[in-house]
């Protein structure tokens, strides 16, 4: 007997042990999930990896329970490596155990630790009836919150995901959930149980609640459009806060080009509306840009795109909702956003065209003053760099928001001229002082003419033409990028934020 045959045995047992676990729930129970339109777990990471890139960890935790209900591992997005778990529901509805729990605090532990991405699939019922106390077993949400500002994290949601597993989606810096998701504290019998209400999964989760709620940021169709975004998404960081984000290669979509096409897109009359997505399409290398969020907060758009193959955020008013006037959710949703591309060094370009920030019973309820506290404290602390355009106007707090604060370590400032600013418009100013019509019409001409006396003690760095949008910031931010002389590091924070 050679020495390679005595290994047969051993290796052998093994060999059935892992195809227990790739073997998930079973036959039956897999083509079940398939069949309702679903990747099973194995699938899902098979689908979001680079092909054939998947290393598994923590195969034989669980024993007789299949991967212990997560499967855990690395593997590459794009050439770069990330950690990814996904919840196996074929196997005790992808429960947690004190093994599984183990496994995914390992999984958040090595991505800080080698400093790369962490990739969350969630499908699970949240912890297993087990009966067994887990002590001091620690839990995954400690080391996932050690992650938060220097590893990127996203989730996805491919099903119902529920409790403790749950928690990861709203920790994370962005969470995508599928049309077949759900996410919720506890499941509809929990809650009959608990408060005798009658509520479905949809209803008590799915995309209708969860992106309105803000707890989950986008939605696609089906599980492979949800993992294809999840890649797309990470092509914009990146691996952690002690790197700069990736630069693609020169081509001819990345130069500099004038941009006339926003002389009939942006209106001179403060009083038409027009679409802020088509200035970014006009603005950006290509149409092709990422938009967070947008069926929350819809008064602002918050968008990865790239600027001479650089990445960068971008945070811009929409005139087509409430005028431009920023409201509670919209002023959440650029803070958060804000505070991800701050923490993996992407620039923020803000577009200002607002008239400030929405007035009224309904608004100043919902706490907007709070809520634009939080967004002008995110903007201000960042550390990054900020490049900012007013296309026609921004009044009050809201210009503060959106980073039109003289001197405020700012890259470049520029505006339109005929770009109008103050404390408030000057039709709002005339029904609030109950001014004459001569002095209405005087209040008008000096808004008009403020962009300009705002040019002469440099509240601008130069009033710009509409056609000149692209080059100016391009140039800016290609003078700006200099500044990285020293090695990044993650960003520490000192502001509380409201």
């Amino acid at each position: 007997m050679t020495n390679a045959q005595t290994w047969d045995e051993t290796l052998d047992d093994l060999g059935r042990r892992r195809a227990l676990a790739q073997a998930m729930g079973g036959p039956e129970r897999v083509a079940k999930h398939r069949g309702k339109g679903k990747l099973d777990a194995r699938a899902r990471i098979e689908r979001l990896l680079d092909p054939g890139t998947f290393q598994e960890f923590g195969t034989l935790v669980g024993g007789e329970v299949p991967a212990d209900a997560i499967v855990t591992g690395s593997g590459l997005i794009n050439g770069s490596p990330v950690m990814v778990g996904a919840e196996d529901f074929t196997t005790l509805a992808g429960t947690i155990a004190p093994g599984s729990n183990s496994k995914r605090y390992r999984l958040a532990e090595l991505a800080v630790r080698n400093k790369v991405p962490l990739v969350m699939l969630l499908e699970g019922a949240g912890f297993r009836p087990t009966g067994a106390h887990y002590g001091r077993t620690p839990t995954d949400l400690l080391a996932q919150a050690q992650c938060s500002g220097r590893i990127p994290m996203v989730t996805g949601v491919l099903g119902p995901s529920a409790g403790h597993g749950a928690l990861i989606a709203p920790v994370s810096d962005f969470a995508i959930m599928s049309r077949q998701g759900a996410i919720f504290t506890a499941g509809p019998p929990v809650v009959k149980m608990s408060t005798g209400e009658d509520v479905t999964k949809e209803d008590l989760g799915g995309p209708n609640v969860a992106l309105p709620s803000g707890v989950v940021h986008n939605v696609g169709e089906t599980d492979e459009e949800v993992l294809d975004e999840i890649r797309r998404y990470l092509s914009y960081f990146p691996s952690s806060a002690w790197s700069y984000p990736p630069v693609y290669l020169p081509d001819d979509s990345t130069g500099a080009r004038a941009t006339p096409e926003l002389l009939n897109i942006v209106s001179r009359d403060n009083r038409s509306t027009y679409d802020m997505r088509a200035v970014l399409d006009v603005v950006f290398d290509d149409t092709d840009w990422f938009e967070v969020q947008p069926e929350f907060g819809t008064a602002i758009v918050c968008a990865l795109a790239h600027l001479g193959g650089h990445p960068v955020a971008v945070v811009a008013n929409q005139p087509k909702v409430l005028a431009g006037s920023i409201d509670s959710d919209a002023a959440d949703k650029a803070a958060h956003f804000i505070q991800v591309a701050d923490s993996f060094h992407l620039p923020i370009i803000f577009l200002a065209d607002n008239p400030g920030m929405l007035p009224g019973s309904e608004s100043e309820a919902e706490g907007v003053l709070r809520s634009g506290a939080r967004m002008f404290v995110a903007q201000t602390a960042a550390t990054t760099l900020k490049l900012h355009v007013t296309l026609r106007k921004a009044y009050g707090f809201g210009s503060m928001v959106m980073s039109l604060i003289g001197f405020d370590s700012q890259t470049a400032t520029f505006a339109y001229p005929g770009a109008t600013m103050g404390a408030m418009s000057a039709a709002a100013l005339s029904n609030a002082s109950h001014a004459q019509d001569d002095l209405a019409a005087e209040l008008q001409e000096m808004e008009l003419q403020a962009s300009y006396h705002s040019a002469e003690h440099m509240g601008f760095d130069e009033l710009i033409r509409p056609e000149e949008t692209r080059n100016a910031l391009l140039v800016s931010l290609q003078r700006g990028i200099y500044a990285r002389q020293a090695v990044p590091e993650p960003v520490y924070r000192t502001a509380i934020i409201p």
